[in-house]
């Protein structure tokens, strides 16, 4: 009985350590997005106070009207949405079709291709950028949507998750469709696809966030600033406010939000997604 009672004392200490080491993790992530809603909401008289608080005073979206009022915060809103959107579905489809190529069909230097997509995560974007530049140009994509969208419009690292989920599968499944005489097309319309939601869901809210946060490449592919993205939209309006944290913390919540959402509402599926392709 005493050792069962200490067995379960030990369990209950380690069980509460562990919860406080979660609770202490999650206070030091989220606290700069509290930060940045505090800075948001607070008027300018207590942020050029130069007092520090966790709470202000008042409530004010002051710094959201004048924000608003200053920038097309809405039309980048829909410059961002519309790109990230367009290359979520485009990297999707994309990054399944290869998954499922390199996964179920034979060829001679299947491998050897893998491994070379593979190879070129260890490549920075700032490598390739002036040969992205060229291409662009060359085929008269510069200044346009398409010149954000078709070069990040599939990745190694998609690739190779859609790859990992697809090999774990049940082949029986497969194998059973084939006997009854289903082709490549008809195997993947009809078991891949509505076995790989979590998969879609991972590769879907990846692509969005990367392309929602990307900076150096639209600063670089845009020329119209009516065309600008938030990210963009963010540098332009600290160049222009200066040291009014205020407008610059709530352009960034405009910026974030949207993605925190989007993430708490497909976590489950995000999970899911990363824990069938095998990543730990």
């Amino acid at each position: 009985m005493r050792a069962r009672r200490r067995a379960r004392a030990s369990a209950r200490r380690g069980l509460l350590l562990r919860l406080l080491l979660a609770v202490v993790v999650c206070a030091v992530i989220l606290f700069p997005l509290y930060w940045m809603v505090v800075v948001a909401l607070s008027s300018r008289a207590d942020l050029l106070g130069g007092e520090l608080r966790l709470w202000p005073r008042a409530l004010t979206l002051d710094n959201f009207r004048r924000v608003l009022s200053a920038f097309p915060v809405l039309t980048w809103f829909g410059n961002s949405l519309a790109i990230a959107v367009t290359v979520a579905l485009l990297t999707v489809a994309v990054n399944l079709a290869a998954g499922y190529a390199f996964a179920q069909l034979k060829f001679r230097g299947a491998n050897v291709l893998f491994l070379v997509a593979l190879s070129t995560l260890m490549l920075p974007v700032q490598v390739i950028m002036v040969a992205l530049f060229t291409l662009v140009t060359t085929l008269g994509l510069y200044g346009s949507y398409w010149a954000v969208i078709l070069p990040t419009a599939a990745s190694a690292f998609g690739v190779f998750l859609a790859r990992q989920f697809i090999l774990a599968i049940p082949r029986d499944l497969i194998e059973a469709a084939r006997i009854d005489g289903a082709g490549h097309v008809r195997v993947f319309t009809r078991i891949i696809l509505p076995l790989s939601r979590p998969l879609i869901a991972v590769l879907f809210f990846m692509s969005l966030l990367q392309t929602w946060n990307d900076f150096a490449w639209p600063l670089i592919a845009l020329e119209d600033n009516r065309l600008f993205t938030l990210p963009i939209g963010l540098l332009y309006l600290q160049g222009q406010f200066g040291s009014d944290y205020g407008g610059t913390m709530a352009f960034a919540l405009l910026d974030v939000a949207p993605m925190v959402l989007l993430f708490l509402v497909f976590q489950r599926y995000f999970v899911q997604g990363f824990a069938r392709s095998g990543i730990r």
